[in-house]
């Protein structure tokens, strides 16, 4: 079943977490880490978006965003 369309925030900052489906690892390496983090840099260049602060854990990701 689908989630409920969320409410948009009057701040517009969203706290966005992504995980491995069944807690699957999705950053492996400490390399898997760093490539993530310049993949996310890359595309903050191209979109306006401001990134406040992000966790990157083993199966899961954090990040706060506007």
């Amino acid at each position: 079943m689908p989630r409920t369309k969320r409410l948009l925030g009057s701040t517009g900052i969203y706290h966005v977490m992504v995980r491995g489906i069944n807690r699957q690892s999705i950053f492996v390496e400490d390399r898997d880490h760093s490539r993530y983090i310049k993949t996310l840099g890359e595309y903050k260049k191209e979109i306006a978006f401001e990134l406040y602060a992000y966790c990157l854990m083993g199966n899961h990701l954090h990040l706060l965003i506007k």
